[in-house]
């Protein structure tokens, strides 16, 4: 209520300012009774907002609770920018900006409101307002200035490749799209970091290091930009050996929402400067302020390389051999577990070049430096796999084998969509859900979870990055099963918590699995990350509704 009358207040004062000044300079001799008026009414009205906003820079406790944590109903809704505060913001807007860098257009705002990648469609009306394409923090700076000036709701966009929801506009407001963000700002090769823009890709990277023998750890889905990156926080298959985004940031450069700009740290590996800022800002969503630069690490990519196959009789076999190769210490730099289904679809799908068997299958990378130390660790694979139940063992014997046999875990997505359309329905929805457990608990978590999803009727495939007890389940369905797999992927997640584990692995939470973080975590823990986004961003425009709810009236899980 009083954000409403506030952004009202500030409204009205502004046109009776703009109205009383023109008035004036048409008649400068002459005192209405008009412009007297206006004068009383400009006046009150600005003397009513500075009280008000006195009082919101020092609000008392029944407005923002002074415990260590905020619970929801201590909180009011939150008031964002009404139209005629909008179309004031982008005037301002568009007074800075190039024509070419803010668009209202089907397309763009289409573009930025959902993709291929989730199931979770928008509301009708979740749709951004405006798309604004910065080029520099500058750029980020005066867009958020804007918006905390007017209310208005923002929304980073990376690469767009978002699995739960994280860039929908639940609060109609600005679409900040990063992607002209594309510059490399340094490449400290002796060091083995890089600073990019915010819109950089990984692949990009990979590309500009990969002739110098390094690379980036993390190797999310393709397109993924190191903003999204650091915002979901990302692994992918190259996890279990050089971990996720939280282990390979150095530093990130910040917008804050009301503009104000901060580093975390410094290009160091190790610190222990106070608040580990870097690690709070990992995983946030674009709930606390706009990434727009990040120092990641890099890697240096072993000279010696190769992929091994190995099909088992049982999941637990497979993860049995995992567990125990982990416990033994032998090196790998990559395990995926496929199971029979998704073997079975890659087979169907024919986007590989050769026939699979179609048993739960072993993926391996395994690297080194030196050629002799690499035969070492394919023996010992070889062994370990062979006693714990594998029916063979391919291994690749050049780059051309090693891509070949690869490329069965590359094609998991679109070979699941192959074999959905074809056997399922022309019509037939994918989706990808996540979680991670202890490595101990995770062949009964699949386990449990196959016989779910055989009960459900549903074709569903698993593929895992197990070597940190992480896997996703794609759940095939048509229209009239949707709730049906909705269902399985919510009894996926909470068994994943009967286990001690995750409800997200690596996709995040958006607006998708929030039920299931307090879930995990409990309310009292979800209080205190909430007081956390209260104290930056209190007027709730970065990315709302987002990790956590924020709005003691959203009635939605």
């Amino acid at each position: 209520m009083i954000g409403q009358i506030r952004a009202s207040t500030r409204t009205i004062g502004r046109r009776f300012l703009s109205d009383a000044s023109g008035a004036v300079k048409q008649r400068p001799k002459k005192h209405s009774k008009l412009g007297v008026l206006a004068g009383f009414v400009v006046g009150t009205a600005g003397g009513f907002y500075w009280a008000l906003n006195s009082t919101l820079s020092n609000p008392p406790e029944f407005l923002f609770p002074l415990s260590s944590s905020t619970r929801l109903c201590d909180i009011p809704s939150p008031c964002y920018a009404t139209k005629w505060d909008f179309e004031l913001a982008l005037e301002e807007l568009r007074a800075h900006f190039p024509e070419d860098a803010i668009s209202s257009s089907v397309t763009d705002i289409e573009n930025h409101t959902t993709n291929n990648y989730t199931l979770h469609a928008p509301e009708p009306s979740q749709r951004p307002r405006v798309v604004v394409y910065p080029s520099s923090t500058d750029d980020v700076v005066k867009v958020m200035q804007i918006a905390h000036e007017y209310r208005v709701p923002v929304v980073p966009y990376g690469g767009g490749t978002s699995i739960e929801g994280q860039y929908v506009a639940t609060r109609r407001g600005i679409t900040l799209d990063l992607s002209r963000m594309n510059n490399v700002i340094s490449y400290n090769k002796d060091d083995m970091d890089i600073t990019v823009q915010a819109g950089v890709g990984w692949q990009d990277i990979n590309e500009l290091v990969g002739s110098d023998g390094l690379m980036l750890g993390p190797d999310p889905g393709p397109g993924a930009t190191c903003a999204g990156m650091v915002a979901c926080s990302c692994s992918g298959t190259n996890a279990h050996h050089y971990g996720t985004m939280k282990e390979n940031v150095v530093n990130l450069k910040l917008v804050l929402p009301d503009g104000q700009v901060i580093k975390t740290r410094r290009r160091p590996k190790k610190s222990s400067n106070g608040y580990n800022l870097t690690g709070l800002l990992i995983g946030s969503e674009g709930t606390l302020g706009i990434v727009t630069e990040v120092t990641v690490k890099l890697h240096v990519k072993p000279k010696f390389e190769t992929v091994a196959v190995v099909p088992f009789k049982s999941i637990n076999d497979a993860t049995v051999a995992v567990t125990k190769l982990i416990q033994e210490g032998i090196p790998l730099n990559a395990v995926e577990l496929l199971d029979e289904r998704m073997m079975k679809a890659i087979n169907f799908s024919g986007q590989t070049s050769r026939k699979w068997d179609e048993q739960p299958t072993l993926f391996f990378k395994l690297g080194s430096g030196h050629k002799n130390i690499l035969n070492e660790i394919v023996k010992s694979v070889k062994q370990v796999t062979k006693d714990t139940g594998g029916q063979s063992f391919q291994v690749a014997r050049n780059e051309q084998e090693c891509t070949e046999l690869w490329s069965a875990r590359k094609s998991i997505f679109w070979s699941s969509i192959d074999y959905g359309r074809s056997v399922i329905s022309p019509d037939v929805k994918v989706w990808s859900t996540d979680v991670a457990v202890p490595m101990s608990n995770l062949s009964r978590m699949i386990e449990e979870t196959v016989k779910d999803c055989d009960a459900s009727g549903l074709y569903t495939t698993i593929v895992g990055h197990v070597g940190d007890g992480n896997f996703h389940c794609l759940l095939m369905y048509d229209s009239k099963d949707e709730k049906l797999a909705m269902d399985l992927a919510d009894r996926m997640v909470t068994r994943s918590l009967k286990y001690d584990g995750t409800c997200s692995g690596e996709h995040g939470i958006g607006t998708s699995k929030r039920h299931h973080l307090v879930q995990e975590l409990g309310e009292d823990t979800i209080d205190v990350m909430r007081k956390i986004k209260m104290a930056i961003d209190p007027l709730r425009i970065m990315n709302p509704d987002k990790i956590f709810k924020i709005d003691p009236n959203d009635r939605a899980k």
